[in-house]
């Protein structure tokens, strides 16, 4: 504890030194470059070039097989980026016109933008060689490809490789706006065929993959000062119909006008505003298993309203308690408000108040509900290097109805390859199911990472009367310590790229009754080239449930490559023990199978084909439990980067329930789309004597169809 005391101490004291990198100054200019990804103009033939890209995967520190240099300048509104990328075999350059964030295993350049040079978050854009983006935002070791941002990029392929070219408003970032701006940059390029990642700067193998706090200090002058105003009305229509009496009858006919609207409190303070906000999904989730579970299913947020400022309610440390804030529980808000950014040099907050007019909850009784107000308060201190100290407060307020949690949480950096982070959280809950519960999370979590080794412990407690309604929680009532190590081996192959077995241990207690269970777990992770990659593991572990112990062991295999250009596969396969979930739950056996088929038999056509599949086995009588299907096929269409046409078609055959989706979508930049979808829902039933009973053939009971029209605005 007093070494805890003396490092939070220090780390308070100690202002966050900067990356032991020379401090680029890029040219400023008079005339900006067009961004077309040609490199002609006269501004990259006045900006400096920066070269010798060198390697941290598949190994640190060896030259990148290829070529690469990257140029950089700014003017008073603009950052300017050109990456011209060598290849000597240019037929092997993998790229694909296809929509946005879904360019990670084509080649690809990243800009990597620290825009406070504070070592506690950094902006990405990447770029594939055609100039599609992808996007996001790095924060407490998670990076969040939800945030979208508004920039420009092009991209052309040579005789002898590619070129890229980008263009990052200010407007789009946050940063201390002074008449000398810091910043920190790293530069990274991506081979596919090689599955190789190269950096400028050289990452430290001392440090693993630290990237916060391995950038390279950037100076700007004279930048235009600004007040960010930013409107998006979005105008929604929806026409629904569902079987009634036997046909299809319209259910709903409306229309609805919201707005969003964005105030640059300062050019690093961020006011959103929202009435009545569009937060349609573009596309239904995909289908997952939904029976014999324990927590419940994750939907990752696809809604803009909260990507501004995201990552900063990312939790620190490693539990079941997953994540403070999970914006999904918040269903369909009539109004909210979020403040998210940065005061001073060293705090960063972030707070979110929301009435949601969808008030479902596990835990309330749903009798004469009202609609629920979300409240949500976060603050983070930057200490030295990449540490911080944060507060989180969290609220979900429904009639009389409370779920409450306080709480701090936070990272220090112990030395350059070590890192703590922790959490400690109280929940006070008073519903009318529950009564009045309080509980308590507590989670410790160390890591040492260098290129030779990979060492991780945790220790954490989660009472049972501990529940969060705004966050995700798996499983309360445990305790647990667990550890694992993993050294890395780098074998002189063009096959083997990296060799890493892992030897995971770990004992929990279930408090309710008082029982321990333990996991012994052997692990083997090979990557190889053409983004390759194969894990094995296998584990012996035991399950607390209702008061018994279950045997869960079991073995998984994972295996996924681009076995050409054209054709990407991946499989996980999962064998072994169960516990079927159930008032009297009883042991079991069985299946989990998950398989993508990607083909792209055009740079603007790519087919995709989902098989997700369980099963569970009674083990005293090997009779079948139950198994679940579900196929998801969906074929897109990218006319350019702007325009897409996509279908779905996904069957689930557990609940013989078969979906269709149509899209077309032209997003000229985040914001400012205009989208026409189609949908319906068929199911096996059939009309008899004037009721619905269970059928042999598909009948559609739901349709559906939705316009959306919004607009970006910005001052």
């Amino acid at each position: 504890m007093k070494s805890i005391l003396i490092l939070l101490a220090i780390g308070l004291l100690v202002p966050g030194a900067l990356p032991a990198h020379d401090t680029l100054k890029p040219a400023r200019l008079t005339a900006p470059p067009l961004i077309d990804g040609v490199l002609d103009d006269a501004a990259w033939q006045e900006a400096q070039e920066i070269g010798g890209f060198r390697t941290f995967i598949p190994d640190f520190s060896k030259d990148l097989s290829e070529k690469t240099s990257v140029y950089m300048a700014y003017d008073a509104e603009n950052l300017y980026f050109a990456f011209r990328c060598h290849d000597r075999t240019p037929d092997r350059i993998k790229a694909s016109m296809a929509s946005r964030d879904t360019i990670m295993t084509d080649d690809f350049v990243c800009i990597n933008l620290d825009s406070f040079n504070d070592q506690q978050a950094l902006y990405a854009f990447y770029v594939n060689p055609l100039g599609i983006q992808g996007d996001s935002r790095f924060a407490s070791n998670v990076e969040d490809f939800s945030a979208d941002f508004v920039w420009s990029s092009a991209g052309r392929l040579n005789p002898d490789g590619y070129a890229v070219e980008m263009r990052i408003p200010f407007k789009t970032i946050r940063y201390s706006g002074r008449e000398r701006v810091r910043m920190a940059i790293f530069f990274e390029r991506y081979i596919s065929r090689t599955t190789e990642h190269g950096s400028v700067p050289e990452m430290d193998p001392a440090k693993g993959y630290a990237f916060l706090s391995q950038m390279q200090p950037l100076e700007l002058r004279d930048i235009r000062r600004y007040t960010l105003l930013e409107a998006l009305p979005s105008v929604v229509y929806n026409l629904r119909h569902e079987q009634g009496g036997g046909r299809l009858r319209q259910s709903e006919s409306r229309g609805e006008f919201g707005v969003t609207g964005k105030l640059g409190l300062t050019s690093k303070l961020v006011l959103d505003l929202a009435w009545n906000p569009d937060f349609s999904q573009v596309e239904s989730d995909a289908g997952q298993v939904d029976v014999n579970l324990r927590s419940d299913l994750y939907f990752s947020e696809k809604r803009p309203f909260f990507m501004e400022g995201g990552e900063i309610f990312q939790l620190a440390g490693s539990s079941p308690f997953a994540a403070a804030v999970h914006t999904r529980r918040i269903v369909d808000p009539l109004l909210g408000f979020k403040l998210s950014g940065k005061l001073g040099a060293r705090n960063t907050l972030a707070a979110i108040f929301s009435v949601d007019e969808s008030a479902d909850s596990p835990l309330h009784s749903g009798a004469g509900a009202a609609n629920a107000a979300f409240a949500v308060f976060r603050y983070k201190r930057a200490l030295s290097a990449d540490g911080f100290l944060g507060a989180f407060y969290t609220g979900r307020e429904q009639g009389d109805d409370f779920n409450r949690l306080v709480g701090v949480d936070g990272q220090l950096r112990l030395s350059r390859s070590e890192m703590l982070s922790f959490h400690g959280f109280a929940s006070f809950t008073d519903n009318p199911v529950m009564a009045r519960t309080e509980g308590l999370a507590l989670d410790a979590y160390y890591t040492y990472s260098t290129r030779d080794l990979d060492i991780a412990a945790s220790a954490f407690a989660i009472g049972g009367g501990f529940f969060s309604e705004s966050g995700y929680l798996t499983r309360s009532g445990l305790s647990g310590v667990e550890g694992e190590i993993g050294p890395k081996f780098y074998p002189r192959s063009g096959f083997l790229r990296k060799i890493k077995p892992r030897f995971t241990g770990a004992v929990y207690r279930d408090h309710e009754s008082h029982m321990n269970e333990a996991l012994g777990r052997l692990g083997l992770d090979l990557l190889l080239p053409g983004n390759a990659g194969l894990t094995l593991e296998a584990w012996a572990a035991s399950e607390i449930f209702l008061g018994r112990r279950f045997d869960v062991s079991a073995c998984r295999l994972i295996a996924n490559s681009w076995l050409s250009k054209k054709l990407y596969l991946y499989l996980a396969l999962r064998r072994g023990n169960q516990v079927r979930y159930v008032q009297e739950p009883f042991q079991g056996y069985g299946n989990a199978l998950a398989g993508i088929v990607r083909y792209l038999p055009h740079e603007k056509l790519q087919w995709e084909l989902h098989l997700t599949y369980a099963d569970l086995f009674a083990r005293a009588d090997r009779l079948k439990v139950y198994d679940y299907t579900i196929l998801r096929n969906k074929l897109t269409y990218q006319a350019n980067k702007y325009l897409f046409f996509r279908s779905v078609l996904e069957y689930n055959d557990y609940r013989k329930k078969l979906l269709t989706d149509l899209l077309a979508s032209f997003t000229y930049i985040p914001g400012t789309v205009i989208q026409l979808g189609y949908g319906s829902i068929y199911e096996k039933f059939r009309w008899e004597e004037d009721e619905y009973r269970p059928g042999d053939r598909f009948l559609e009971m739901k349709r559906g169809l939705f316009f959306k029209a919004s607009y970006l605005w910005r001052l």
